[in-house]
């Protein structure tokens, strides 16, 4: 088991290197959301955009000079690997990295700028694990763990250590969990010296493993649904890991899709904060009330990676301003004649709505030959303006207007 004097070696280990001490800030404007006095630690300002630097490099300080000379070799998800790649180059070693297939492709990319081979390998983290560990056997590299090996846990340990420092006076700390390390170390740092601080978990509902093995007080595995916060998607805990935090957790809650791409988009545009699905489970837990006994207390939310694809992130955006009624999609009828278009548009630009995408079909249709369907995607304000909007179509004699797209279920968190 490790123990607090391994997380103090390694933060004197770290603190002569690139690692840095990341900011934990007060969020007013979603504290005011969330019903806590909400922290933020910043792990996406930490080196490659998240915490794991921390534990791969104090692994890698660890080995001897033949182990450096053959090189690491480690199976990611992302974050991981471009830890293991920074650390590894930092201190002149080769890095290997197995990823699954499903890795955003800005993982991948940055991985390779770091300086390591990439291999994609398997549907998941646990796909990538199995390749990984027969390169280890074929090849004698040293296998650097994401999560089960006490040196990456000690690493990852010193976020608490900060933490207690930045946020003295604190209630609790909330962190995501994949493997489980980064709340491993945390705990076991916090709980060693102040162990009134509630050190709590959350998980997608896409990737359970963790809170199935927790409330089952043995080792539980779990099917791996896609999800956004592909950075913590797991089958089964890790064998140093799980004791952990079986032990020292105060509890793990779990959190859908559509809350954590919600929370994405909070984090961004309330929070001025960027974090990826992964990182911004923590916050959603909070900012759904499932650990409503935090109500009113100090809490910190560790945002443990900001390594989103840019591609999710603006899919991300899109939808949320359609949830906030500030995007509207319209089919509209219109007259098959020189003006009919321009006339139909005059009235958009008069309601101020401005056009994103404009799509004109004359052949994939049931309307008469001498109308024409027009599909607009347009920038509005909010759900008022789109009324306005269509009751000035409407009142301008347009026969067929319908509203395409339109959410079922208005977002709680957006429309707050």
């Amino acid at each position: 088991m490790i123990e607090l004097r391994q997380i103090l070696d390694a933060r004197s280990r770290l603190s002569k290197e690139a690692i840095k001490q990341t900011p934990c800030l007060e969020s007013e404007a979603l504290s005011e959301r969330c019903g806590v006095q909400l922290f933020l630690k910043y792990e996406t300002l930490q080196r490659t955009g998240s915490f794991k630097p921390r534990g791969a490099l104090n692994r890698i300080l660890t080995l001897g000079k033949e182990e450096r000379a053959r090189g690491v070799i480690a199976a990611s998800a992302g974050n991981h690997a471009q830890g293991v790649a920074f650390a590894a180059g930092s201190v002149g070693v080769e890095a290997r990295i197995v990823m699954p297939e499903s890795t955003p492709l800005v993982k991948v990319t940055r991985t390779q700028q770091l300086g390591a081979t990439v291999e994609l390998q398997g549907q998941n983290l646990d796909e990538a694990l199995a390749r990984a560990r027969e390169l280890e056997e074929q090849e004698g590299l040293t296998f650097v763990h994401p999560f089960d090996d006490e040196a990456v846990i000690a690493g990852q340990g010193t976020v608490g250590l900060e933490i207690l420092e930045q946020v003295p006076d604190l209630d609790a700390i909330v962190t995501p969990i994949g493997g489980g390390g980064l709340i491993s170390g945390i705990a076991t740092a916090v709980k060693a010296q102040r162990p009134e601080v509630g050190v709590f978990g959350v998980q997608s509902e896409a990737a359970p493993a963790m809170k199935k093995s927790y409330d089952a007080g043995e080792w539980r595995s779990s099917e791996v649904a896609p999800t956004i916060a592909e950075g913590i998607t797991l089958k089964r805990p890790g064998e140093l890991t799980y004791p952990i935090i079986q032990r020292l957790v105060d509890g793990i809650e779990l959190v859908s899709e559509t809350e954590i791409e919600a929370a994405v988009y909070e984090l961004l545009e309330t929070g001025k904060s960027l974090t990826e699905g992964a990182g911004a489970a923590g916050y959603c837990a909070i900012r759904n009330g499932r650990f409503p006994d935090l109500e009113g207390k100090k809490v910190v939310v560790v945002l443990c990676g900001a390594n989103i694809d840019l591609n999710i992130l603006e899919r991300i955006i899109e939808r949320s301003l359609l949830k906030q009624h500030r995007l509207v999609r319209l089919g509209i009828t219109v007259k098959d004649r020189p003006g009919g278009l321009a006339g139909m548009l005059a009235v958009v630009a008069e309601q101020e709505a401005n056009v994103l995408h404009i799509h004109h079909n004359r052949v994939f249709t049931e309307t008469a030959f001498w109308q024409v369907d027009v599909e607009l995607i347009l920038e509005v304000k909010n759900r008022p303006h789109i009324e306005a909007l269509l009751a000035a179509l409407r009142k301008a004699g347009y026969s067929r207007i319908e509203e395409l797209g339109v959410p079922l279920v208005p977002s709680p968190h957006l429309d707050r």
